[in-house]
């Protein structure tokens, strides 16, 4: 069974900042690495593409069974992608943050 991963308009705002920020914060720092950001865009990507095959393996959050977190490592943290299995063929990802953030925007 394979599902179509889609991203609500807030979900694409959320990558579009997680990536502006380690961007900045590789430009502020003396050696910064400016492939950082795109890396970082890159594991979230890889951590999506899991969610066309297997979205019932993440971890369930709230009360509903079909509303789950997928972690993303990266370095010494990684990201949580919130995401919603609407039905068997689609998974909307409803939000991304940091780990270290307090919750989603």
């Amino acid at each position: 069974m394979s599902f179509r991963v889609r991203l609500t308009r807030e979900a694409q705002a959320d990558l579009e900042r997680l990536f502006d920020h380690v961007l900045e914060r590789e430009l502020e720092r003396d050696g910064g690495d400016l492939g950082l950001a795109e890396h970082a865009l890159d594991a979230i990507r890889a951590g999506l593409a899991t969610l066309q095959t297997s979205p019932f393996t993440c971890r369930k959050t709230g009360s509903s069974p079909f509303l789950r977190e997928l972690i993303v490592p990266f370095g010494r943290s990684g990201y949580v992608v919130l995401f919603e299995i609407d039905d068997p063929s689609t998974v909307t990802i409803l939000a991304l943050r940091h780990q270290l953030e307090d919750d989603y925007h």
